[in-house]
């Protein structure tokens, strides 16, 4: 069912990772508010998940707004696919306005058995990426005198957890980098990043038994959905967040009062 949804008219979107989980429901949920909308996904495998949620994206558009919807493929952690996904954007719908930062992955071991390989893995893509990404967005953003950044940091930044040190570290970055970039380009752009926590994504379904248990102690006693999330990225991406600077807003289900 379409509605009468405007608040991200003339915005153009591109959502990294967002072939599934928290990207894929922000993707549809700025369509649904009348972005145009470039849904990211890193490799072949992928192909399929997102142009269901391209799907989805096109059924809740509203009637009354010819937006776009788009699927790209692009490593983020690779310097030229970046440029090339941003490449294909432009040519295919100009400079991307609203830019959301969702690409991520996840693995579990403890520091001592912990690889070098296994820690840049997930440094390249959840740190090394968003930087890789804002970096490119921000030069057509600063120019146009407007946009919005929204980086996908975890509770975890805060609060970390055994055996995941390399991605709390990662998302401790991602706090640290948006907020010396929202100073950067403030005022014109709005930098700013959400930490959720415990969602039903395929990364919570590869945490042991034991252990999720533990994690989803917390006031609401259960994870979180990707939709329940992505109604903060509408808020930051739309002129209602006019002075949101440096902010990280947190659906955690108080997980971070832990």
């Amino acid at each position: 069912m379409k509605c009468n949804c405007s608040r991200l008219v003339n915005k153009k979107a591109l959502i990294t990772g967002a072939s599934k989980g928290i990207g894929g429901e922000i993707a549809v949920s700025f369509a649904k508010e009348g972005a145009d909308v470039v849904i990211n996904y890193p490799s072949e495998s992928q192909e399929s998940n997102a142009r269901q949620i391209a799907e989805r994206a096109r059924e809740v558009s509203p009637d009354s707004i010819d937006n776009t919807i788009l699927i790209i493929k692009g490593d983020v952690s690779n310097e030229e696919e970046v440029e090339q996904m941003f490449t294909e954007c432009e040519r295919n719908i100009g400079d991307i306005s609203v830019l959301v930062n969702n690409a991520g992955i996840y693995s579990m071991s403890p520091i001592t058995q912990m690889s070098v390989d296994e820690w840049n893995a997930v440094m390249d893509v959840n740190l090394r990426g968003s930087f890789l990404t804002i970096r490119r967005a921000l030069g057509p953003m600063l120019s146009g005198e407007m946009g919005a950044i929204i980086n996908i940091a975890s509770e975890l930044a805060y609060i970390g957890d055994t055996n995941v040190s390399h991605y709390a570290a990662s998302k401790g970055g991602i706090v640290s980098l948006t907020r010396a970039i929202a100073r950067e380009a403030a005022p014109d752009v709005h930098v700013n990043a959400i930490a959720p926590g415990p969602i039903s994504t395929d990364l919570l379904q590869q945490t042991p038994q034991e252990k999720l248990e533990e994690q989803l102690n917390i006031p609401a006693g259960r994870a979180g959905e990707p939709k329940e999330v992505a109604p903060t990225a509408v808020f930051l991406a739309s002129d209602d967040a006019s002075y949101y600077y440096g902010q990280v807003l947190s659906p955690s289900g108080g997980a971070i009062m832990k």
